[in-house]
């Protein structure tokens, strides 16, 4: 339930969860900084007797103060951040600060917590009901699973990279799996590539250590083929873990990155045929030589796959709901060959916590021009509003959207928003993609912002990939790399045409809605699926 924080004495004001800065969770300083406040409660841990309750209390530079919760009033050490906690022992290996002893326990039904400095109230927090295993964090006034640490954003200095587009360079991924020598951390929302499982195991033969984490639960359940690949990578070694249970820390585990050694691959495709292996979508991808970008993505790795909801796959299978799926199998010319590219600044954006956001400010920081080739976006949503604004004050911006037929309508329909923006004079213009042959449909999530920079990753244009979501982004400072995905961009621009040229789609949309009117699968479960591929 939402949080009241409503007439607190401190003027600190609640910030989105998805900010460029870091929400504070457990506060892991070691000296008090700013007003003294309540930093994080955790009353409802997933353990008998809710054993591990805390408080997390920051004192800044407060003197005697004390925490309430209206029957038992408590004393709160000076010296750094604490957790307050009726049973330390059980709570120190909950959190990364200081733990003390108090005689506090929380109610799961509801709280109205108190923070005194010499007997006034210097800061308040109140719940109304608690989800077991999760922590309320008090700067964003966001219930999120323990365990979950929202990241910065995090730049890992220049590298050489290697620039690809799918579906016509589907060897970088594999190359980049048969070259490590030492580690491969493959993140995925989906695995069913037969290519990339024998790569992977090769791998394991030659002594690398590979693990490989995955969503548990993929909207329309998991496949046959990727439950058969899963079964054949843990038998020959590979360690498999998938987001599960219900204790996640993420609506979906949607990256789509690969560590191998000191190389980081990022990517706006999935571990599959229609993906990573060339079958079907248009995709960007890149590969990051560079060891600081690899060690960063190694540890979000880390934090994911070692949490209390990923789980091995031979434990999830038991009860997995398993379905028929059926792999792409269309072949296309490569038109565009990687090309080997200079980054001056690689920072690494996840989600949840500042993906959205350093998005959503890069596109503010443009001056001349904005080059966007997403699936699909919400006209009413954050990222449509910025690239408005964008327009607004003179940038040229230019938003290329996804032929699927499942999104047709509502890419349509921004098409059309986009054009009433034009006749007020906006240098904006919007065209659905026709692929011509070159590709199947639209499944990159990437911009070219000034010829300068690029971002591409698994990030989804919306609010609940952003805030719920497991994303990984890079956005690249490179005026090389911008030229390469910049010449990609505008071929696929030039086959669309004029989005004002296609004044019979609207016809050829209703017949072809219904002849499939007689589908199963009901528009919104489908809508749901292609919303997190």
């Amino acid at each position: 339930m939402p949080t009241d924080r409503a007439g607190a004495p401190t003027d600190r004001a609640a910030v989105s969860p998805d900010t460029t800065q870091t929400p504070t969770t457990d506060a892991n300083t070691s000296t008090p900084t700013g007003p003294p406040r309540i930093v994080a409660v955790f009353p409802d841990p997933v353990a008998d007797g809710d054993t591990g309750e805390y408080v997390v209390v920051n004192p800044g530079n407060a003197s005697n103060l004390t925490l309430s919760d209206g029957e038992t009033t408590v004393s709160v050490p000076p010296d750094a951040p604490v957790a307050l906690s009726a049973t330390p022992n059980a709570t120190r290996s909950l959190v990364d600060v200081q733990v003390a002893e108090a005689n506090l326990r929380l109610s799961n039904a509801g709280e109205r917590l108190l923070l005194r400095s010499d007997g006034e109230v210097v800061d308040r927090l109140s719940y109304e009901e608690t989800d077991e295993g999760e922590r309320l964090n008090a700067t964003t006034g966001r219930w999120t699973p323990r365990g979950l640490t929202p990241r910065s954003a995090v730049e890992t200095g220049s590298a050489t990279a290697t620039a690809f587009v799918l579906p016509d360079a589907p060897d970088v991924p594999i190359e980049t799996i048969r070259e490590a020598d030492e580690r491969l951390l493959l993140a995925g929302y989906t695995f069913t590539s037969a290519r990339a499982a024998d790569a992977l195991l090769a791998a394991v033969d030659r002594g690398v250590r590979v693990r490989v984490l995955l969503e548990g639960s993929p909207i329309g359940g998991m496949t046959t083929v990727q439950r058969d690949r899963l079964d054949r990578l843990v038998a020959g070694g590979v360690e498999v873990r998938v987001i599960a249970g219900p204790h996640d820390r993420f609506a979906y585990h949607h990256p789509k990155y690969l560590v191998a050694d000191d190389e980081a691959l990022v990517m706006t495709e999935n571990w599959k045929p229609a993906g990573t292996g060339g079958r079907d979508s248009r995709g960007w991808g890149v590969r990051v030589d560079s060891a600081a970008t690899a060690d960063e993505l190694a540890a979000v790795f880390a934090h994911d796959a070692d949490g209390i909801d990923a789980v091995p796959w031979r434990e999830h299978r038991r009860n997995a709901s398993i379905v028929d799926g059926e792999a792409a199998t269309a072949n296309y010319d490569a038109n565009f060959e990687p090309a080997t590219v200079d980054i001056t600044e690689t920072r690494v954006l996840t989600a949840p916590g500042n993906a959205g956001g350093e998005i959503r400010e890069s596109i503010a920081a443009a001056d001349e021009n904005i080059s966007v080739l997403v699936p699909r976006i919400d006209p009413d949503g954050p990222y449509f509003a910025a690239l408005v604004a964008a327009a607004e004050r003179g940038v040229r911006v230019r938003l290329l959207l996804s032929n699927a037929w499942y999104d047709a309508e509502s890419n349509r329909a921004v098409v059309d928003r986009v054009d009433r923006l034009r006749d007020r004079g906006h240098p904006i213009e919007a065209r659905i993609a026709r692929p011509a042959g070159r590709f199947g449909k639209v499944h990159a999530k990437g911009a070219i912002i000034d010829g300068e920079t690029v971002l591409l990753g698994s990030l989804n244009w919306n609010e609940v990939s952003a805030s719920e979501n497991r994303e990984v982004v890079l956005a690249l400072d490179s005026t090389e790399a911008a030229a390469y995905y910049g010449e990609t961009f505008r071929a696929d621009w030039e086959a669309a045409g004029s989005g004002r040229s296609n004044g019979d789609f609207r016809v050829r949309l209703t017949l072809a809605l219904g002849a499939l009117a007689a589908v199963v699968l009901a528009g919104f479960i489908l809508r749901r699926t292609v919303e997190f591929e």
